[in-house]
């Protein structure tokens, strides 16, 4: 009984062995994952980062668009404050903001509180949002960067 309980594990072994080492058991989708993880960038890596910090600590008041509610917390999404404003930017998220502000020609003037992030979290949430919906920017946000900017 133990003897083939130990020939049917080993079967089983070589059997996946067999299965993981052949490439074309995997469907192009899955070969695509792969080659795709296994190539990311600093900034790619940074993003995927990002958008979980996003989600636990910017969603509730920007929202899964990044479009904000239009009237207590502005977009992100295609955010001129945002584009042209990158260490205010990166000042608000570290620091919290208050005072009013103006994104895209309208004004907001709603405290946002400091979350109490890391550096490489703020980094991260950066390199997130300025690469998320309509944003795109390839200059990474750095944790360099982010620990350079003061109160």
């Amino acid at each position: 009984m133990l003897f083939t309980k130990i020939n049917i594990g080993v079967s089983l072994l070589v059997l996946g062995g067999l299965y993981l080492s052949n490439p074309n058991t995997f469907t192009s989708s899955e070969n695509e994952y792969f080659s795709i993880t296994q190539q990311q960038t600093p900034l790619q890596t940074s993003i995927v980062r990002g958008k979980e910090v996003y989600t636990d600590f910017c969603m509730q008041c920007h929202l899964a668009t990044g479009k904000g509610n239009g009237t207590s917390f502005p977009p992100l999404d295609g955010s001129d404050w945002l584009k042209k404003k990158r260490i205010e930017s990166i000042h608000a998220v570290k620091y919290g903001q208050k005072g009013e502000i103006t994104v895209n020609q309208k004004k907001f003037n709603t405290m946002m509180p400091p979350m109490g992030l890391s550096n490489e979290e703020i980094a991260d949430v950066m390199n997130y949002i300025m690469n998320s919906w309509s944003n795109k920017n390839p200059k990474m946000v750095t944790v360099q960067e982010v620990a350079s900017i003061k109160p």
